[in-house]
C-alpha cells in the first residue's frame, strides 16, 4: 500500500495538485457548514462547496488514476487533463464567492454580476464536458489491461457524460414554480429548498433531477471497482471473457438505472416515493440484469479450462 501511495503522487501532476485543493476545500466547508448558521435553499449554505469539492477530488483522482494506466503517454489525454482542472477550479472559484455573498450559484441571474458568474459556471461546464469525451477517446484508443478492464473504463466514462447530459432538463424553464430571476432548477413540480434527504438534500416532495446527475457521474468510479472486485475474487473462478460479459451486464443495468432515475425525477416524483409505473419499470430492469448475468455464468469456463481450449 505504501509503495502504491507513493507511484500515487506521481500520477498527472496538475489533476493531483487540483485533487488535493479540493480536498482542502472539502475540509474548510465541513468546518464552514458547522460554523456559519447561514441556511441556503434549505441547506446549511457551506452544503454546496462541500458536495462539489468532494466529488471533484474523487472524479480527479479517477482520472490520474486512468492515466497512470496506459502503455504509453498521450499527450491530447494530458492536455485534457489539464482543461479539466481549469474548468473545475473556475466552477469552484464561482460556487465560493457565490457562498461568501450569501447567495446561489447556480440558476442565478437576479442581477449583472450573478447573471455573469452563472454564464461564467455554464461555459465552464460545457468545456469540461468536452474535455471529459477528449480524454476518453484518448485513453480508450490505447490498450488497457484486461479485456474486463477494458470494458469497465470505457462504459465508465462513457456514463459519466450521459450523467453530466441529464443535467440538462435543470435549465429548462417551466419544470418547477417560476422564480423572477432564477434561470432552472433541481427540483421538479415543487420549488428548489424543500424538504429533503439528509446532506443530500434531494427532494422528497417532488421529482429531483440531481439523483440521475448524480449516478451517472460516478460510473466512471464505480464499474472500474466492480472489474478490481471481479478480477480479484473471481479472477482464479471466471476466464477473462465473462468477466468482461458480467461487466457489459453491469454497465447496461447502470445506465438503465441513470435514465430511469431521471425519469422518475422528470415526472416529479420523490426518489422513495415511485408510483406503479417507475416500480414496474425498476422491477423489469432488475429482471433484466439477473437473466443476463444468469445467462453469461451459465457460459462461464473456469480460466484453466479456457486456455486448455
Amino acid at each position: 500500500m505504501t509503495d502504491y501511495l507513493r507511484r500515487a503522487v506521481t500520477w498527472h501532476r496538475p489533476l493531483m495538485v487540483f485533487v488535493w485543493a479540493m480536498a482542502g476545500l472539502a475540509v474548510v466547508s465541513a468546518v464552514g457548514i458547522v460554523a456559519d448558521d447561514r441556511v441556503l435553499t434549505g441547506m446549511p449554505i457551506w452544503v454546496k462547496p462541500f458536495k462539489f469539492s468532494v466529488s471533484l477530488a474523487v472524479y480527479g483522482i479517477t482520472l490520474a488514476w486512468l492515466l497512470s494506466l496506459l502503455r504509453r503517454r498521450s499527450r491530447v489525454a494530458e492536455w485534457a487533463a489539464v482543461v479539466v482542472v481549469a474548468t473545475g477550479v473556475v466552477e469552484m472559484l464561482v460556487i465560493v464567492v457565490q457562498v461568501l455573498r450569501g447567495t446561489t450559484s447556480h440558476y442565478n441571474a437576479t442581477s449583472p454580476l450573478n447573471a455573469t458568474l452563472w454564464q461564467l459556471m455554464g461555459a465552464a461546464i460545457m468545456v469540461l464536458f468536452l474535455a471529459h469525451l477528449v480524454l476518453g477517446v484518448a485513453v480508450l484508443r490505447q490498450p488497457v489491461t484486461d479485456r474486463a478492464s477494458r470494458y469497465a473504463i470505457s462504459l465508465g466514462l462513457g456514463l459519466t457524460a450521459l450523467g453530466m447530459l441529464v443535467a440538462i432538463p435543470m435549465v429548462r424553464p417551466g419544470q418547477a414554480p417560476t422564480v423572477e430571476g432564477i434561470a432552472g432548477a433541481h427540483s421538479v413540480g415543487v420549488p428548489d429548498g424543500g424538504p429533503g434527504l439528509p446532506l443530500v438534500g434531494w427532494s422528497t416532495t417532488g421529482g429531483d433531477l440531481r439523483i440521475g446527475h448524480f449516478v451517472g457521474l460516478h460510473a466512471v468510479q464505480a464499474l472500474p471497482l466492480l472489474a478490481i472486485l471481479l478480477n480479484r475474487f473471481l479472477g482464479n473462478r471466471l476466464d477473462v471473457l465473462t468477466r468482461a460479459r458480467l461487466l457489459l451486464v453491469a454497465g447496461g443495468a447502470y445506465g438503465g438505472l441513470t435514465i430511469l432515475v431521471t425519469w422518475q425525477a422528470l415526472r416529479g416524483q420523490p426518489l422513495l416515493r415511485p408510483d406503479a409505473l417507475t416500480l414496474g419499470v425498476a422491477a423489469a430492469l432488475v429482471a433484466a440484469t439477473g437473466t443476463a448475468a444468469a445467462l453469461v455464468l451459465a457460459r462461464a469456463r473456469r480460466p484453466d479450462v479456457a486456455l486448455a481450449a
